[in-house]
């Protein structure tokens, strides 16, 4: 397997709306390119192949990460990125999404939405002739699990027999890390506690398809038994403050701590996609010791947008 392909492969589908609009080649090659353009950047070396072209950036949702790789990652590639928040456009006075959508087709080569629903994601990519590039939605972030299955080939040369461990809340993170799994194969544990698992079609198609492959756990420390990488994220996605107290309360056992680790495999990798809340589902110990890659996956967001950008932007088949 080539981890390190110079160039992206033509993708088939038009838009990255989840990790299931890729196969498993075109994953493996996202993410040789990606290495690629990061070696590329490192050596001082220009790479321009979206010279004169526009990615349209509509944003529902605060973000730095996503927002800040995907300007800067155009940037880099010869290109222009305009940010929208949805409030400062004619969406705000009740414009419909598909008469937005074919405007905005009109103007940009490309788009990174980052929104709620999924419905409206791809109401947005229905009624577009570019690509439409899901910058997260309530029940996925494609763009995230690429990047983090880039730093974990960076630092374990590949994901193939590794045991991946997702502790805490069953979010877009968890949804895209068993989407993931089912693309590539990946042995993958998930703990969440009862009422707060991942997407139930999801986790049925999970099931059905992966069943000794994918597997669910109560209790974190079963699931981290032998892990080679344990990830979690935040317990109170955006939209879910009413919530927190007693989201909190719950969460507690699902704590990634030194005592967690301790039943994981000597050499774990501890990720988290960000924001931490430090104390809540990741202790500083962890977070701040030698397991932890977290910043070289935040640092990866940028060298696999541009992968995207590039492939989604120049190879996809678009429409006309």
């Amino acid at each position: 397997m080539n981890f390190w392909a110079n160039t992206p492969c033509d993708v088939m589908e038009k838009d990255l709306l989840r990790s299931t609009s890729l196969n498993k080649q075109e994953i493996d090659e996202l993410i040789g390119h990606a290495v690629s353009l990061k070696a590329k950047q490192k050596a001082g070396e220009d790479h321009h192949p979206l010279q004169g072209k526009t990615l349209g950036m509509l944003f529902e949702k605060p973000s730095t990460r996503t927002r800040v790789s995907f300007e800067i990652g155009m940037v880099q590639l010869g290109g222009h990125a305009l940010y929208m928040s949805s409030r400062d456009t004619q969406l705000s006075r009740s414009e419909s999404i598909e008469d937005t959508a074919r405007v905005l087709s009109r103007y940009l080569d490309g788009m990174v939405i980052r929104t709620f629903s999924q419905k409206t994601l791809e109401t947005y990519a229905h009624y577009t002739a570019i690509p439409v590039i899901n910058g997260l939605t309530d029940l996925l972030h494609p763009c995230q699990i690429l990047s983090d299955l880039m730093t974990i080939v960076e630092k374990k040369g590949g994901y193939q027999g590794l045991n991946i461990v997702y502790v805490g809340d069953g979010n877009n993170i968890a949804n895209s890390w068993i989407n993931a799994s089912l693309t590539l194969g990946l042995n993958l544990r998930l703990a969440c506690p009862q009422g707060y698992g991942p997407d139930r079609t999801i986790v049925e198609k999970a099931q059905s398809e992966a069943p000794a492959r994918i597997q669910f756990f109560d209790d974190p420390f079963e699931a981290a038994h032998s892990a080679d990488i344990i990830n979690t994220d935040t317990w109170v996605s955006m939209g879910q403050e009413d919530g927190r107290e007693e989201r909190i309360k719950t969460f507690q056992r699902y704590q990634v701590n030194s005592s967690l680790l301790a039943v994981a495999k000597q050499d774990v990798m501890v990720m988290h996609c960000l924001p931490a809340h430090r104390g809540e589902e990741i202790t500083d110990e962890v977070a701040d010791g030698k397991h932890a890659i977290i910043f070289d996956q935040a640092e990866n967001r940028l060298h696999m947008q541009k992968s995207i950008l590039e492939t989604f932007l120049v190879h996809s088949r678009q429409e006309h």
